[in-house]
């Protein structure tokens, strides 16, 4: 069992998704996880169960109480923006050095598999200064990076992959979550995605009906951990 970082192309395009399947994969197995959101934007303390932090403490199996929010979300901004910008709005903007502390300290207390998820894309920014590319390099765990079938998408994820390996950090998988109405069919994204990255594994997510068991795909993605 092992860290591992889940990262994106960009904003919606199914991280928490993933995070939640896997969460549960390893669950339904008997294995130990944790999993953090450290940084939240568009928070609403009053429909925690709707936004990223609620979701993930669901398929946790943990309350939705304050102590267990701050566990999973530390940095939690109301504005519904970039961390950075949030940040300066409200007059509380992300303490880089903390935010790092907190990942690390979580990494070497960990009693199994444990997945901390980003915010938005890998460079997004969280300061004046650092992006989340940043973040991850601190961290340096291994990174799972998710991204849509949607038209644009393959030029997105090979310059997220490019600029990944350029700073040497392990990418453990690529997700291709299916995007809803895209011309561009999940498979061919995903097989396009394969072929410029002999040394990654590829795995392709079907949208699926609400209460459709999780789809194999995302058992292969659990088992990295």
């Amino acid at each position: 069992m092992t860290a591992m970082f889940v990262t994106a192309t960009g904003n919606d395009v199914g991280k928490t998704f993933v995070v939640r399947g896997m969460i549960r994969r390893l669950r339904d197995r008997g294995f130990a996880v944790d999993a953090l959101k450290p940084v939240v934007t568009g928070f609403d303390p009053h429909t925690v169960h709707l936004n990223d932090t609620g979701r993930l403490l669901m398929a946790l199996g943990r309350a939705l109480t304050p102590r267990q929010i701050n566990a999973v979300s530390p940095f939690r901004l109301r504005e519904r923006s970039a961390p950075d910008h949030a940040g300066r709005l409200e007059g509380r903007p992300i303490d880089f050095k903390t935010l790092n502390t907190f990942c690390r300290t979580a990494i070497s207390r960990r009693q199994g598999a444990l997945l901390i998820e980003g915010w938005g894309g890998i460079m997004a920014p969280l300061d004046d200064r650092h992006t989340v590319l940043d973040w991850m390099i601190e961290v340096d765990v291994p990174a799972i990076l998710v991204t849509g079938s949607y038209v644009g998408a393959l030029s997105h994820v090979l310059t997220a992959l490019d600029v990944l390996e350029r700073n040497a950090l392990k990418i453990a998988a690529v997700v291709v979550n299916e995007t809803p109405g895209s011309a561009d069919p999940l498979g061919n994204t995903a097989d396009t995605v394969r072929r410029f990255t002999d040394a990654t594994e590829v795995f392709a997510l079907p949208r699926l009906p609400d209460g459709t068991p999780d789809h194999p795909a995302l058992t292969a993605v659990a088992d990295l951990m």
